[in-house]
């Protein structure tokens, strides 16, 4: 028994129609795209601290914002300049070693690890927006540099295609990052989501480790001393030091036994010097340019999540805020930036501080490095991938979301058993899969009403809730595209049919009303539209009446241009939940069946 049971006075339906729902005033196209551009490229409205200043203030504002040391530097005090020093030396004795070793892990010369250590510092402390990222050479990077060029060119037989090509994927990862940030393309890079870099980072840190094993065969233990700074933070100057110790003390004993004659590998001579110039060094016209190419963007995407997951992290503790496609200018490996932030780091002058250090180290120690044991450069790099195997974070991803365990997983299964590539297009395309399912497939709610009251919520969620006779309430919760538009339609369809049998059996009041609470459809294309106009025809043979609660002004106004709005007829539809059920009980006590019933009015009763 539907609506066609009924016979209802023409007026009812306007008296219960308390407030119409009003369709936004029409805009321009190009308004419009502009407006669809911010939203999507300036969510962060970066321009606002511009709005009605002088054109002096604009261009200070404007060198502030490109130079943060310009905004923060003029209320740079002696206090911060203690601090910072005491910062910058203490990554420094981690950053010399730790960037000879990355450069070992890169199957590069082990000066370009120093290198990397003392430019990229310099320009981020000027243009940088965290405070404590410490910027420098990044494990998971020196990796894929290896991994995905050594599949193509062997460091060994070629060293300098190597090199060059090498050179080539940094440039190519350096344009890649600063394009990202200029055209405001940050967003790309939350495409790896937090399993996936959890997974991804445990599973290079694992291959790193077995491959270095090698390096340290016939050690038995090895200490976890990058843990004591995430245990104990007082004791980060232990974590910090025990590379540079492990150096010093391991050349000092090559030295004295002469053990690099006895078959002991060392690092050899290191040329003195700061950087020379390495434009001439890309291999544009090499055939192997498109390896160079995606070696240098994979490298770019990655280290990207990582700094800018790191640098968010260390704002979260001191509150204040870091612009993430600004970061795309540099990143910052964890173990070094927070053994900045631990050792109290103020400002950005620390990586100063750093890149200061190891230029005194370029221009005048380097020597000291020539006995060096590859072992202790292998210990290194082993103890800094323990690190990065996060085991509460996987541990966490399996408490509250399976599938984000499954993709950090899949994630680390991929890189351990199959490449760093395949480990990454396998969690990436799980992560989009899951993207897609959010889409295509989005929840639909049966609500109730909670007792005494004119809310009405998931039943599932709130087990309390009363059906109201007679009215079946769906809520639809995601916008409707083509990409759904047919799953939408087809479970419509099967909550009537579920409803209908429902009260068939209980003999309770037959279905008369639908309600599609639209208060989470944030947008519509045409495909959903069509999808509405083909409900509307389901329900009118089966002789109900569609009506629409809590549209979005984005969504009225393209009913409204399809003529929708006309077809449904804009008394069907309402603000509320509320006033929808209002509005169809009243109709239902207003309009005379031809067969009676009196379990609306006993509902009615009890509301």
């Amino acid at each position: 028994m539907g609506n066609a049971d009924y016979v209802c006075p023409s007026t009812n339906v306007e008296r219960a129609h308390p407030v119409a729902v009003a369709v936004p005033p029409p805009q321009s196209f190009f308004k419009s795209l502009k407006a669809s551009m911010k939203e999507t490229f300036f969510p962060d409205d970066p321009l606002r601290q511009f709005k009605n200043q002088p054109p002096s203030r604009k261009l200070v504002l404007g060198l502030q914002y490109v130079f943060p040391i310009l905004e923060w530097g003029p209320r740079y005090s002696l206090e911060f300049f203690k601090a910072d020093v005491i910062a910058g030396i203490t990554i420094a004795s981690l950053a010399i070693p730790q960037g000879i070793s990355y450069a070992k892990l890169a199957n590069l010369p082990p000066i370009l690890g120093l290198y990397s250590s003392f430019v990229p510092p310099l320009v981020y402390a000027m243009m940088g927006s965290s405070r404590d990222l410490a910027v420098g050479t990044v494990a998971v990077a020196s990796l894929l540099t290896a991994s995905m060029l050594g599949n193509e060119v062997n460091a060994n037989e070629n060293p300098t295609l190597y090199l060059h090509l090498a050179f080539t994927a940094t440039f190519f990862a350096g344009v890649f990052q600063a394009s990202l940030g200029i055209l405001r393309l940050g967003f790309i890079v939350d495409f790896l989501s937090h399993a996936t870099i959890v997974g991804f980072m445990a599973g290079a840190a694992t291959v790193v480790c077995l491959q270095q094993l090698k390096g340290i065969l016939g050690l038995d233990h090895f200490t976890h001393g990058t843990d004591l700074s995430k245990k104990k933070p007082r004791l980060f100057w232990i974590s910090a030091m025990a590379p540079l110790t492990s150096v010093i003390l391991g050349s000092l004993l090559v030295y004295l036994t002469h053990a690099e004659k006895h078959g002991v590998q060392v690092i050899g001579q290191l040329t003195k010097g700061l950087n020379p110039p390495s434009v001439m060094n890309l291999a544009f016209g090499s055939p192997y340019l498109s390896t160079a190419l995606k070696t240098g963007i994979v490298t770019g995407v990655i280290a990207l999540a990582e700094g800018i997951a790191v640098g968010r992290s260390f704002a979260m503790f001191k509150n204040y805020h870091i612009d993430g496609n600004k970061e795309m200018i540099a990143f910052g490996p964890f173990s070094r930036s927070a053994v900045n932030f631990n050792a109290g780091c103020k400002t950005a002058v620390s990586n100063i501080v750093m890149a200061l250090a190891v230029m005194i180290t370029l221009l005048f120690l380097t020597p000291l490095f020539h006995y060096t044991p590859l072992v202790v450069l292998s210990s290194i790099i082993i103890a800094a991938m323990l690190g990065l195997i996060d085991y509460d974070a996987a541990i966490h991803l399996w408490h509250v979301d399976k599938f984000d365990f499954v993709v950090c997983i899949g994630a680390y299964i991929g890189v351990v058993f199959g490449s760093v590539e395949m480990g990454l297009v396998i969690a990436v395309g799980l992560s989009l899969l899951r993207v897609l399912l959010f889409v295509a497939r989005p929840r639909t709610l049966v609500l109730g009403n909670i007792p005494n009251s004119t809310i009405y919520r998931s039943v599932d969620q709130y087990p309390d809730t009363n059906n109201v006779p007679g009215i079946l309430i769906l809520e639809i919760d995601a916008p409707i595209y083509f990409a759904n538009s047919s799953y939408l339609r087809e479970r419509i369809s099967r909550w009537i049919d579920e409803e209908e049998d429902k009260l068939k059996s209980s003999g309770e009041t037959s279905l008369q009303y639908v309600i599609l609470d639209m208060g989470a459809v944030g947008n519509i294309d045409t495909s959903g539209i069509s999808m509405l106009e083909e409900v509307k025809k389901i329900t009118d043979r089966r002789g109900l009446k569609l009506v629409l609660a809590n549209p979005g002004g984005e969504v009225m106004k393209k009913l409204n241009k399809s003529n929708f709005i006309d077809t449904l007829g804009q008394e069907w539809i309402y603000l509320t939940v509320g006033e929808a059920v209002a509005a169809c009980n009243f109709m239902l006590h207003s309009c005379k069946p031809k067969s009676a019933t009196t379990e609306s009015q006993k509902w009615s009763d009890n509301v």
